[in-house]
Order: structure tokens, then sequence, then C-alpha cells
């Protein structure tokens, strides 16, 4: 069996997905969020972080040829803006830490 034909990485593929574009839209309002709305923000966009990192590790992993493809893609159109999918995960880490340090700044 493939990679991608597994259920679970198929059911897992999709929530990462909707949970992603849940998250971005409701970060539009992040402005508009009390303190404790922005700290729950922020504690979500963690935890799909980590599940996106552990999702992307499965791909390198796993020597199906579609997932070591779907590897590769990612690192091409990382590469194309100059940085590797750890700056990647490094940057967003970043993001979150600087917008925790503006929380705790509030009173």
């Amino acid at each position: 069996m493939g990679f991608f034909d597994s259920e679970i990485v198929q059911q897992e593929a999709k929530q990462l997905f909707e949970d992603y574009q849940s998250l971005m839209q409701l970060g539009n309002d992040y402005g508009k969020f009390d303190r404790e709305g922005k700290k729950i923000f922020i504690e979500k966009m963690e935890a799909m972080m980590d599940r996106y990192r552990i999702f992307m590790k499965r791909f390198e992993l796993s020597d199906d040829f579609m997932a070591q493809m779907t590897v590769q893609q990612m690192q091409t159109q990382l590469n194309q803006f100059g940085i590797t999918p750890q700056q990647m995960f490094d940057q967003m880490n970043l993001t979150l830490e600087r917008m925790k340090s503006e929380l705790n700044k509030q009173p």
C-alpha cells in the first residue's frame, strides 16, 4: 500500500489543511482579539505546527516514492524563496515567540 493510500494519512492531511485554513482566516482578526483570545490563537497555531512537523517527518521517513516526491516538491518550492523546510519551521516558531513576547508586554 502506498503512503497516500492510507486512510489515516488522508484524514490527517485533510484535517491539517482544514485547521490551517480556519486558523489563517481567524488570524485576520488577531488584532481585534483580547489578551486571552490571542493566547488561545497562539497555542492553537503552535499545536498545528507540531502536527504539521510530525506529518512532514512521516513523509521524510517513508520509502514510498510519492511521499519522497512530495518532500522534494516542498524543498524545491521553498528553495525558490531561498529557505529550507527547517528554516521555514524556525521562522514560524520565531514569529509565534514574538507574538507571545508582545502578548506578555500587554497589561
